[in-house]
């Protein structure tokens, strides 16, 4: 079965219209997804940005406010922007590449967004993030296991491929090496990866 990298990164905003449709419209077309998590912090670093273009650039974030506002109505999403904006997804993120060695890995993901973009919650406590893990059935251990230097190491290495492959934002989705990137590509990427 074809396959569908999906990279996201738990502060941005356009990744919660993503993950919380992927694995649905990925089934319809007979494609496999690879959940890849990663931070976007040292990728805007490298770009000389210091926080979320959508905070860099008033206007834009204003846009994407608005945005989002209208797209999670369309698709019946709760929406409430969280504050601070961005979050620090770092733990989150490292919690959830341990997380996605289980099957409840996706169900952890979504959980997080759901927080986060439909409730307005944070996502850098540990204990919180622990309480999401049980409630979808994975060891709240895997926090601790995320602040490990094992833990730290992946995501390094996540962000490095993400870097290695082009990638600059989030959501993106990779295809046998063609990079798609927004949540408005995810139909023309999974047309290419089932075609």
């Amino acid at each position: 079965m074809p396959t569908l990298h999906f990279w996201f990164e738990f502060a941005s905003t356009y990744s919660y219209l993503s993950v919380m449709r992927v694995e649905d419209m990925a089934q319809r077309a007979g494609v496999d997804v690879a959940w890849h998590p990663f931070w976007l912090g040292p990728i805007f670093k490298a770009q000389g940005w210091d926080s979320s273009p959508f905070n860099l650039y008033p206007v834009k974030g204003a846009y994407m406010w608005r945005d989002m506002e209208r797209i999670c109505a369309a698709r019946g999403l709760p929406f409430k922007r969280p504050d601070p904006f961005p979050q620090n997804s770092v733990l989150a993120a490292r919690t959830a590449l341990l997380a996605l060695r289980h099957p409840e890995g996706p169900a952890f993901c979504r959980a997080v967004y759901a927080a986060e973009f439909g409730e307005g919650q944070g996502i850098g406590d540990p204990a919180f993030l622990g309480r999401l893990l049980a409630k979808c059935g994975l060891p709240p251990a895997l926090v601790e296991e995320a602040n490990s230097e094992a833990g730290k190491q992946g995501l390094r290495d996540s962000v490095a491929e993400a870097s290695r492959l082009g990638i600059f934002g989030a959501p993106s989705f990779v295809v046998e090496q063609e990079l798609f990137w927004g949540d408005d590509r995810l139909e023309m990427a999974l047309a290419r990866a089932a075609a």
